[in-house]
């Protein structure tokens, strides 16, 4: 390697790592006029052409650069980036399984790894989600769950999905693991705290949300849970018999009726933002705390 090609190459990645990418290029692409060989070199030219939103560009790059090292993990975990931004998520299925062949030997050990690819299947499984497909939806997240037992947000939306499927006993499984995983995750507690009331647990309900209000005062669904449970105990027959359990609401799609009978002005349309108010907590707790 002359030493031009040497200077090239140290200006190239310097710029690329301080985000100059304009400089980056520059550089990379006078690189890519004397020499095609060097794999890094299309795997950083591939995120510039990405963070410009230029898809089919990073996408050769990306391709380039696995031609020249078939086990450069980075470039491959772009590459299924840009597969599923372009539509191509059978191609971006096929790239993950690349990724995740050598689990018997290791497998994905690398934390950032792991985290990157559980993010992909996170986005897959509502690719899926939004298609219709849940069955399809929940393997991609029972797979982000597996490489990422602690992210409390994958935690969090598989148990919806199983909640949704009329699954209680596992969506309970899954809100209680976000909830171990982030004790401080209030949208996990309130979510656990619903399925737990629908289960028959009224006073595990109760300790939920009252937690839930410890860590958010303003939590609105916390607080109309709580009334509505307060509500129906106040109700109780004077000879100290209990009041009749309500029967466990299945899916989101039977409107979950019984709570509403409670509550008929409020807790309805409460209920309908439940899982939208958390997955918006929790893509924010995804973005401050993986960027």
């Amino acid at each position: 390697m002359d030493d031009r090609l040497k200077q090239l190459l140290v200006l190239g990645r310097e710029h690329y790592d301080r985000r100059e990418y304009d400089l980056a290029e520059h550089a990379l692409r006078q690189i890519l006029e004397k020499t095609d060989r060097f794999a890094d070199v299309f795997n950083m030219l591939g995120v510039i052409l990405h963070e410009r939103g230029d898809f089919l560009g990073a996408e050769l790059s990306f391709e380039r650069a696995v031609q020249l090292n078939e086990h450069y993990t980075e470039a491959l975990l772009n590459l299924a980036v840009t597969y599923n931004d372009l539509g191509k998520y059978e191609a971006a299925r096929q790239v993950y399984s690349r990724i995740r062949r050598g689990e018997g030997t290791g497998g994905v050990v690398d934390p950032f790894a792991r985290g990157k690819i559980a993010n992909m299947h996170a986005a897959l499984a509502q690719a899926y989600a939004d298609a219709g497909c849940a069955q399809e939806a929940i393997d991609e997240l029972k797979r982000a769950v597996a490489l990422c037992p602690t992210f409390a947000d994958l935690q969090l939306r598989l148990g919806t999905m199983y909640r949704d499927a009329g699954n209680l006993a596992l969506a309970r499984e899954h809100y209680t693991a976000a909830r171990d995983a982030n004790p401080k995750f209030a949208p996990a507690r309130v979510l656990l705290g619903v399925v737990l009331l629908a289960l028959g647990a009224a006073d595990q309900a109760i300790a939920e949300w009252r937690e839930a209000l410890a860590i958010d005062p303003d939590n609105k669904m916390a607080k109309m849970y709580l009334r509505m449970v307060e509500a129906q105990r106040n109700g109780r027959p004077r000879d100290g018999a209990p009041p009749e359990a309500p029967a466990p609401p299945v899916a989101r799609s039977a409107h979950w009726d019984v709570l509403d009978d409670v509550t008929p002005t409020e807790v309805s349309d409460l209920l309908a933002t439940t899982i939208a108010d958390a997955a918006g907590d929790a893509d924010r707790a995804e973005r401050e705390g993986r960027s």
